[in-house]
């Protein structure tokens, strides 16, 4: 019988832990600021926004809302990026992805100050996870790490597959793992005999925006499964990258869609609002 990897207990656990970090730095006057930038109104980026202001007030932090216009203009943001650059006040800067045509989401990401680059995108925070150097991580392959250490999987030795290399996922998900010492594969689109690698992997990451791409063929026998992926099915039910009934008899480990690594997103960017003033402190 898999394990099913339950990410939303994992991640209530760390902002539990995080609740009791902020009060006792709220206690010695130090309080936390998060600002968060959303353009338009896309309403998967509205429901995110909406969980990350949640989240923000059950650990204890304070959150800033702006909300642009559609039609706001690349310099508008970036003036805008600049001012909370400025604030002694602001702790971390969230700009949510994607932004309209109009904008160079590089440039915005590259604006933002590295010591409040809280979600890690910024190359500077890349650059420090490539040489093994501290630095903001991005969240959900932080919340992948996580998910595995606190459920008591071993990385060390062991082959990992990465099925996707973008720069918010696969990319840093390679990194990481190399960091916990696995043994690690990046897969993508140009990969010549995907279901063969990806057999192979002890722990098989798949994060490639493609709904119930991976089946039990693509599975070896008793491997743990993180499926990234989050889409709607036919029947408008959530689901992710990985078939997951196809492949639950088949793993010893498997997170679901949703309630796996989703919530560990959010979890991971509020410790990166903690780590923002426990670093600069």
């Amino acid at each position: 019988m898999a394990f099913i990897i339950d990410g939303k207990k994992i991640a209530a656990e760390i902002k539990d832990e995080l609740k009791q970090k902020v009060t006792k730095l709220t206690e010695d006057g130090v309080a936390i600021t998060l600002a968060v930038i959303q353009v338009g109104n896309d309403p998967a980026s509205s429901v995110y926004v909406g969980n990350k202001k949640k989240a923000c007030e059950y650990v204890g932090i304070n959150s800033l809302s702006y909300e642009l216009a559609e039609s706001t203009t690349q310099e508008e943001l970036l003036s805008l990026v600049e001012a909370l650059n400025a604030d002694a006040k602001i702790n971390g800067i969230l700009v949510q992805l994607p932004l309209p045509s109009q904008i160079d989401e590089d440039l915005v990401i590259k604006t933002i100050s590295p010591t409040k680059d809280v979600d890690g995108f910024h190359p500077q925070s890349v650059g420090a996870l490539s040489i093994g150097q501290k630095g903001f991580i991005s969240c959900t392959p932080g919340g992948v790490i996580q998910l595995l250490k606190r459920s008591g999987i071993p990385m060390e030795g062991k082959e990992c597959v990465i099925i996707g290399r973008s720069n918010i996922v696969g990319k840093p998900m390679a990194l990481l793992m190399l960091r916990e010492n696995a043994t690690v594969t990046v897969c993508h689109s140009r990969t010549k005999n995907l279901m063969e690698v990806a057999k192979r992997a002890d722990i098989l990451i798949v994060a490639i925006g493609k709904p119930l791409f991976v089946t039990k063929d693509f599975v070896k026998e008793g491997a743990v499964v993180i499926d990234v992926g989050i889409h709607r099915d036919a029947e408008n039910k959530l689901c992710g990258d990985v078939d997951y009934q196809d492949v639950l008899e088949h793993v010893s480990a498997i997170t679901p869609v949703p309630g796996g690594v989703g919530p560990m997103t959010i979890a991971m960017l509020m410790n990166n609002c903690v780590e923002a003033v426990t670093k600069s402190k």
